[in-house]
């Protein structure tokens, strides 16, 4: 039987943690074998505590120092031991339900890597205008400079064959490991395939932790990594 690893990377997200496992352990995995692994970029309201309860079921790693959702990535990463990397949130804002959608087209050899647009979904809640229009431009900047066609390059669902992701030497520790992810994938000419996803946008007052300079770092680095990555 093959192995999917789902890194799900925390900071601060106690009110929502208990929540979003018990429905990654429920979700559908088309029979694929589960490796939850959960890092800790060192979360100062409690989320360690419920973590620490939790250590003997699923794969728990704790940051020293808060790092950024790339650097927990990064750990989730060099973690994982499946087939397939699947990266969950551990917010509300997107659904274990649709492993399925996004499982499927990998699993069929269809594609090597698959992301979950929030976009392709016409009736989800609508997305906070100043995410909506940053995602909207930024999306559009990538696509302009490597010649791509995604409605959603940030989408936090993203799959990938393992020794795919394994292979890219990511180095960001930020929201902007999104588009490092995604340029190294397109400069190798891997194939990727989006599909539409539920989504449940929360607020900055909710815990939305991307702020609007996540936006600006992410355009010049899609600037430069055109010439240097």
């Amino acid at each position: 039987m093959k192995k999917i690893s789902i890194i799900v990377p925390i900071f601060n997200e106690k009110d929502t943690l208990l929540t979003i496992l018990k429905r990654i352990e429920e979700a559908d995995t088309l029979g694929l074998e589960k490796e939850i692994i959960l890092v800790d970029d060192d979360s100062k309201d409690g989320t360690r505590e419920i973590l620490k309860n939790i250590e003997g079921k699923h794969i728990v790693v704790y940051h020293q120092k808060n790092q950024g959702k790339g650097a927990a990535l990064r750990t989730g990463f060099k973690k994982a031991t499946g087939d397939i990397v699947l990266i969950q949130d551990a917010d509300l804002e997107y659904n274990p339900q649709n492993y399925p959608q996004l499982l499927r087209p990998v699993l069929e050899n269809k594609t090597d890597i698959v992301y979950g647009s929030r976009y392709l979904k016409k009736d989800n809640e609508k997305i906070h205008s100043k995410y909506y229009f940053g995602g909207k431009i930024t999306n559009w900047i990538l696509n302009l400079f490597y010649g791509s066609h995604f409605t959603d390059f940030w989408t936090c669902y993203k799959v990938f064959k393992a020794p795919i992701i394994k292979s890219f030497e990511l180095e960001s520790n930020g929201f902007d490991i999104e588009e490092g992810m995604t340029i190294k994938a397109l400069k190798k000419n891997y194939k990727i395939i989006e599909v539409p996803i539920d989504y449940s946008p929360r607020t900055v007052q909710q815990g939305k932790k991307i702020k609007p300079k996540d936006g600006l770092i992410l355009i010049w680095k899609v600037i430069k990594y055109k010439f240097v990555l």
